[in-house]
């Protein structure tokens, strides 16, 4: 039988756009005319809603997921001098954030699912680390028991990269609620989506809350008096509606999420090796990231037969060129290096249809029987 080729791409956001439009463009009018466009009820609003569904007091909107992280170092006076432990394998952000507050980051190998090793995190520890930075890489939550221990025992701060993580949980509680401040990305490739840059920090922590508020906005405590010089970093009215529209979607587009991950455990663990949730872990898939020998015939095969496939990430963060000065080489962290070999993202994207998974799937075994 002839394979009829389709094309499939990575990811589709003018799908989900279209899906909602009408009632997003509603909302977008109401902020047009309210005249409210930095800030203000409709920010303050979705900060409540966001904090609630990850069962922390307080919530702050920010630029973006590297402010987030940074303005959270930064209230808690980690600074030059101060190291940061952090796994090589995450995006950019997760290490120049703590680069650009002019500490230092030191990595730390992962495990098989792609997140921190606890069991290699107290040998990194010295007398100049401050805080451990766990990555909920791919949308599953870092082993937080372990690490939450460690932290507690060596009077660490513990800061959650929620990049991808958004509505993920561990043990039944939400990711961002574990250390004392999480950082999250609302990208317009993340699972909860702005329709441009967004960022959202969640605390239990009064006086950080207190700090992040003026922090964001110039150091101001006021209109008028500046309590210390900060950078601007506001969450725009405008994304701040949008992303109200999308929270009311976030658990069904992540059960989605879940049910195509679920439909490629299925299919094609037998091929490939295929992530799977840990025990008490709620993985929300922001990628859906296998792992092949095999990998760039692999890639070039589904892109032949209409597939987009992504590697997330192809060039560990110790060994980019920025990270040069840091000392490390190829050797140092064998898992993520491993990883960095063989990963590939395929679409998990929640507009994908059930044909769609299982062309993917069809493709894939094809390739492994040819």
């Amino acid at each position: 039988m002839q394979v009829i080729q389709r094309q499939i791409p990575y990811v589709n956001i003018g799908i989900q756009t279209s899906l909602y439009k009408e009632e997003v463009l509603a909302e977008i009018e109401k902020v047009l005319e309210s005249g409210m466009y930095i800030l203000g009820e409709r920010v303050a609003r979705f900060e409540s809603d966001f904090a609630k569904l990850c069962g922390t007091k307080y919530a702050v909107g920010v630029n973006n997921g590297t402010d987030a992280l940074f303005l959270v170092m930064r209230g808690l006076g980690i600074g030059p001098g101060d190291e940061v432990i952090v796994p090589p394998n995450s995006f950019l952000a997760s290490a120049s954030s703590i680069a650009l507050i002019g500490a230092t980051p030191v990595f730390v190998d992962v495990r098989g699912d792609y997140n921190l090793d606890p069991e290699k995190i107290e040998k990194a520890i010295t007398p100049h680390t401050k805080a451990i930075a766990p990555v909920h890489l791919t949308g599953r939550p870092a082993d937080m028991a372990p690490i939450m221990a460690i932290a507690e025992k060596h009077n660490l701060y513990v800061i959650e990269d929620c990049a991808q993580a958004v509505g993920a949980t561990y043990q039944g509680q939400p990711v961002g609620s574990f250390g004392i401040a999480g950082g999250f990305s609302l990208h317009p490739l993340k699972n909860l989506n702005a329709v441009g840059d967004g960022g959202m920090i969640t605390t239990n922590d009064d006086r950080l809350y207190e700090y992040l508020l003026k922090a964001r906005n110039h150091g101001l405590k006021n209109r008028d008096e500046c309590e210390f010089w900060s950078y601007n970093s506001r969450l725009d009215s405008i994304q701040a509606a949008i992303l109200q529209v999308k929270l009311k979607y976030l658990d069904q587009w992540n059960n989605r999420r879940r049910e195509i991950a679920a439909k490629y455990q299925q299919r094609i663990g037998n091929y490939v090796w295929v992530p799977q949730d840990g025990p008490g872990m709620k993985s929300v898939y922001h990628t859906f990231i296998i792992q092949t020998d095999r990998r760039n015939e692999l890639m070039s095969f589904l892109k032949e037969n209409g597939v987009d496939s992504k590697v997330h990430y192809p060039i560990s963060i110790h060994l980019q060129e920025a990270a040069a000065y840091l000392g490390y080489k190829r050797g140092d962290f064998p898992v993520a290096e491993r990883q960095m070999d063989t990963i590939l993202s395929l679409p998990v994207f929640p507009e994908l249809l059930d044909e769609e998974v299982n062309y993917i799937c069809d493709t894939i075994e094809r390739f492994f029987h040819s």
